[in-house]
């Protein structure tokens, strides 16, 4: 996996399996609980790919037949859900890293003006000690991602990646431009932004069809 050619802040990950799971995730007939379902395992299974640049640390254990040194995680990851789509992503995540922290940001995006209005904000007070993962499943104009990296940059962490499912060009010039340091991580990557400011192919509205409303 390496940066994509056309834009230097993007990681494809294009596995199989993910690929075809996110094909079922973007038809229009798949029912809420098949969506949530396939919203985590996909995150599950991309965490794997972002996670090889997480730090470890050597560690002594005693395995049942002698004394070894192995390596662990230097220090758990947070994870950050955009609400209310993130959420749906979270549990894969936290399958792989049941030590992890959860913070959370609510961020709207204004239906007019596209742009992100932050209405809640809770975050572990040493999320800087370690990585953290932004999570939203779709990168459109980019405002609500670049909101969310803000405020944990403003925490003092470094370590930030932006986990996605579907971004498109729009949204990674913006955050391109917001926070160039940042890696984005996503599945695919889509045509382009609506008149609405929706993506197109896209999965339509993600919160929506994850929780039935």
């Amino acid at each position: 996996m390496q940066a994509h050619a056309q834009h230097p802040n993007l990681w494809l990950v294009d596995h199989p399996l993910i690929q075809h799971k996110l094909s079922v995730l973007r038809e229009r007939t798949t029912p809420s609980s098949d969506f949530r379902r396939l919203l985590g395992e996909i995150a599950g299974l991309m965490t794997y790919e972002v996670s090889r640049r997480f730090e470890t640390e050597p560690v002594e254990i005693h395995t049942p037949m002698e004394r070894m040194l192995a390596r662990r995680l230097r220090c758990a990851p947070t994870l950050v859900p955009v609400l209310r789509a993130g959420l749906g992503m979270t549990d894969g995540i936290l399958a792989l890293f049941t030590e992890a922290r959860v913070g959370h940001i609510g961020i709207r995006r204004d239906e007019r003006t596209a742009q992100p209005e932050e209405y809640y904000l809770r975050l572990p007070p040493d999320v800087q000690d370690g990585p953290v993962l932004v999570v939203d499943p779709m990168l459109a104009t980019g405002g609500s991602a670049a909101r969310a990296v803000d405020e944990v940059k403003r925490t003092g962490a470094r370590d930030i990646s932006v986990v996605c499912l579907v971004v498109v060009p729009e949204g990674l010039a913006a955050m391109q431009a917001a926070h160039p340091d940042v890696r984005v991580y996503a599945a695919a990557l889509d045509r382009c932004l609506n008149e609405r400011f929706f993506i197109c192919p896209g999965l339509g509205d993600a919160g929506d069809r994850c929780f039935g409303t």
